[in-house]
């Protein structure tokens, strides 16, 4: 795997708010609108750190052209979880963002994650900006409002003058990207779990390993937003069995975590707490665990 991997540190600055780790496969022209929007739309100074898996559409030619984009390069996919720990030695800042490839930030998106992370003073944290997505998918933490789904009909001139009136209250369970935590929380837990490669389910599982280390506060930022075309990668991968995987971890589901722990999608109303599960649900991830078995 180690031979796979390539860095190129081409930042000049030392001085970063946040370093964005952005991992891409294949997936040039979404990359490229993803980071205009983080270098247009920015309120503070941002390191760029792409990882650039196989890159065999000219995504390693257009990075190698980039003055102040730091990246990795794998030869080959090696997925999320080995991609975004492979970026450890070239981050610059206290804040690690996780952001996918097909989001594009809207203005001062960052600007609403530091704020609530000085409002905090401590590093116990996992925080994340709102998504605004085109299609209804039941997730109740997404704005969904349609300016295209794709490249060819992403309505962006739109977005940026409507986007003021699309911020909403700040809700639970932050858990998926563009998530942020402090450097010495991602180094204490060692970054993602490799054994949920190539990636899926792998979200959670961060958050349950930070819950396990202190972390309480689990907060999406309504005024946060950024504009997600939806799994333009994910959706040519071969997946990981990773709510199994979960499942057999940490002797509960996903969804027991996310629902019961991190009241995902509810209105923020303070720190997430251990809970003392019903007979009921230990039973059922009994079970679970027992039909996954086989």
């Amino acid at each position: 795997m180690i031979n796979l991997i390539s860095k190129f540190s081409k930042t000049t600055q030392l001085n970063y708010q946040f370093s964005v780790l952005i991992p891409s496969w294949n997936n040039i022209e979404y990359l490229k609108l993803c980071i205009e929007g983080i270098q247009k739309n920015s309120h503070f100074n941002i390191q760029i750190i792409v990882i650039a898996n196989e890159a065999k559409d000219g995504t390693l030619e257009w990075l190698q052209e980039q003055t102040e984009i730091d990246y990795v390069y794998c030869t080959e996919n090696i997925g999320i979880c080995y991609g975004l720990n492979s970026t450890r030695s070239l981050i610059k800042s206290e804040y690690v963002v996780y952001m996918n490839d097909d989001m594009y930030p809207l203005p001062d998106w960052d600007l609403g994650l530091y704020e609530e992370i000085k409002s905090i003073n401590h590093k116990k944290f996992m925080l994340s900006a709102t998504m605004i997505e085109p299609h209804n998918t039941n997730n109740p933490c997404v704005v969904v409002k349609d300016y295209g789904d794709d490249l060819n009909s992403f309505k962006k001139e739109q977005l940026l003058t409507d986007y003021t009136n699309l911020k909403i209250s700040d809700w639970s369970g932050s858990s998926w990207p563009p998530n942020v935590v402090h450097i010495d929380v991602w180094d204490l837990v060692g970054g993602m779990s490799i054994e949920f490669s190539p990636g899926m389910y792998s979200d959670p599982d961060f958050s349950r390993k930070l819950f396990e280390a202190g972390v309480r506060i689990y907060k999406g930022i309504g005024t946060s937003l950024v504009y997600h075309f939806g799994s333009k990668s994910t959706r040519r991968v071969k997946r990981n069995k990773g709510k199994k995987t979960f499942l057999r971890k940490w002797d509960i589901s996903s969804n027991t975590f996310s629902s019961e722990y991190l009241s995902l999608g509810k209105p923020y109303l303070g720190e997430a707490t251990p809970k003392k599960l019903s007979f009921k649900t230990k039973l059922k991830g009994k079970f679970k665990q027992f039909i996954n078995l086989w």
